[in-house]
């Protein structure tokens, strides 16, 4: 094999990886909305994940991705080892869909494909039209990419050092189990693997007899990408990265007396068509090993809780709902990301409860918790956001565009909220400090405007995560009051000034906390508006 024909196979290779990302993401985005709630749909019934698991990765065109998107899930506590199990199943099924589609010998229709493709992608106007323009161009790049490979891999026909490799591979199935699992664990992809695999084979370089072996590898090796995702996680997202090497282990064990058996079937299935055997080969596996460890999902999760014993501890500064994992695809990660601010929205809502009541109360204890809220804000302010830019970085539509734009938006305006919440806390040690007494209408006024203040607040927060139109009239007329008490209440203290029911220091006070509040006000109106736009 001449250094030509290993640049044409690396090259090929890249264009089948490049066109397969393309073709997934393509796919991700022209589903939508609809895929970011997919996952949302897994309950406690194990066919149900299964099935999601399977929808999902033929979808992105990874299961490699859905199954770090699962340890990602299980590390925010929003999927359970159960769960992840059976859409980890799942997975391995919705893989096989890349291998059936590079078995059609359609070839001659790649350049088609890539003109159509390109054409669509430089002048449609509409996103939903670019993204099946993707689509098409990434099925196109990923063919021209299996016919370098190919056209490289011929020569190798003509090796009798290749030859003997293959015979002593042929009769050594654990060395062919051991060559599937590097390599793929190397690329990470077994979808690559196979694509390889199934041109091998349509060249007529390498038998079914060796290939096969080859491909019960691809699925340990494909474990990799999970196991190293699962590095700085929760103990029980480890164990879901253990469970997904565990099922493929398993299955691989079960399957190497039956070799004999399944290369006689696809045989049969596809005479002649030694391409079409290996994505068969590919299909009855993996449909074969859910079938036969489905009853057992328990026992893997048993298995795995004894591998790596015990159980987490609840770390409260941290992300809950939001994963690095989730960036494979992007619309997950959004919902995810909104699932956190609003996390982080009941955050500053709690602390400005507390600021006003240490006010209110003159409690230490309580400005203590207002630092303690904020302190938690600001870190969820900087993670979501870092976060959001490496979502809107990917490729992902206009809309998606502006909606992460909104969310950005509305994070600062809840970190803005927190700030004068904190403010409000240190008015409270000033006035304890300098032992100050307020009238007791200085006290309604300032619990009057507090109380409208939460409601809008609460109002912004429906709107955020319900999308309420009503609760947003209800926002702007509250607002508008809220306005209307503080200029009324500016007037009120000057007069209490005057009468001498209050001294300079009070007076101050009181007026920065009415304007503390009105500001949180404008900033909750804020979040009301561009939840709205989201």
């Amino acid at each position: 094999m001449t250094l030509q024909n290993i640049i044409y196979l690396f090259g090929g290779l890249g264009l089948f990886l490049f066109g397969m990302k393309i073709m997934g993401d393509g796919l991700e985005n022209y589903a939508g909305n609809r895929l970011k709630n997919i996952l949302e749909k897994i309950t406690s019934n194990k066919i149900m994940g299964i099935l999601v698991g399977a929808l999902v990765t033929g979808i992105i065109q990874s299961s490699s991705a859905t199954t770090v998107m699962v340890v990602g899930f299980v590390n925010a506590s929003l999927m359970n080892l159960y769960q992840a199990t059976s859409v980890i199943m799942g997975a391995n099924i919705g893989t096989t869909v890349t291998g059936l589609l590079v078995s059609f010998k359609i070839m001659e229709y790649t350049p088609l494909a890539i003109a159509c493709g390109a054409a669509i992608v430089l002048f449609a106007s509409k996103n939903k039209t670019k993204d099946l323009g993707n689509i098409l161009l990434g099925f196109g790049i990923l063919f021209l990419g299996m016919q370098l490979m190919g056209d490289s891999m011929k020569p190798l026909a003509e090796s009798d050092a290749f030859k003997n490799l293959v015979v002593y591979i042929g009769n050594n199935w654990f060395l062919g189990i051991l060559i599937g699992a590097a390599f793929t664990g190397i690329i990470q992809s077994s979808s690559a693997t196979t694509g390889i695999l199934i041109t091998l084979a349509n060249t007529g370089v390498v038998d079914i007899n060796v290939i096969v072996p080859i491909l019960f590898g691809c699925n340990i090796g494909t474990c990799v990408t999970a196991l190293l995702s699962s590095i700085n996680t929760t103990k029980t997202a480890k164990k879901a990265a253990i469970i997904h090497l565990l099922f493929n282990s398993i299955g691989t064990i079960m399957f190497i007396p039956l070799i004999g058996i399944l290369i006689t079937l696809v045989g049969k299935l596809a005479p002649g068509d030694f391409g079409r055997q290996v994505a068969y080969s590919h299909i009855i596996f993996n449909l074969s090993n859910t079938l036969l460890l489905y009853p057992f999902i328990g026992a893997l999760v048993t298995l795995s809780n004894k591998i790596i014993r015990g159980e987490d501890s609840e770390e409260l500064m941290s992300l809950k709902y939001i994963d690095k994992r989730f960036l494979e695809a992007a619309q997950i990660g959004m919902t995810q990301a909104s699932k956190e601010i609003l996390r982080m929205a009941y955050n500053v809502r709690e602390g400005l409860h507390c600021s006003i009541n240490s006010f209110l109360k003159k409690d230490d204890e309580m400005v203590k918790k207002v630092y303690e809220f904020e302190k938690l804000t600001n870190l969820l302010d900087k993670e979501i956001t870092d976060y959001l830019v490496q979502v809107s970085s990917r490729t992902i539509n206009d809309d998606d565009h502006e909606r992460i734009t909104n969310m950005f938006h509305i994070i600062n305006d809840l970190e803005r909220i927190g700030d004068h919440s904190e403010n409000i806390a240190d008015l409270c040690i000033e006035a304890c400090g300098k032992d100050l007494k307020f009238t007791n209408q200085a006290i309604v006024q300032i619990k009057q405007m507090f109380d409208e203040c939460l409601k809008v607040l609460n109002y912004a927060i429906d709107c955020f995560q319900h999308f309420d139109e009503k609760k947003f009239t209800n926002v702007l007329s509250t607002e508008d009051y809220i306005d209307r008490l503080e200029r009324e209440f500016r007037e009120s203290n000057i007069n209490r000034l005057n009468r001498g029911e209050c001294n300079a220091d009070e007076s101050t006070i009181f007026l920065d906390m009415i304007s503390n509040i009105e500001r949180i006000s404008d900033h909750s109106t804020n979040i009301a508006e561009h939840a709205l736009k989201s």
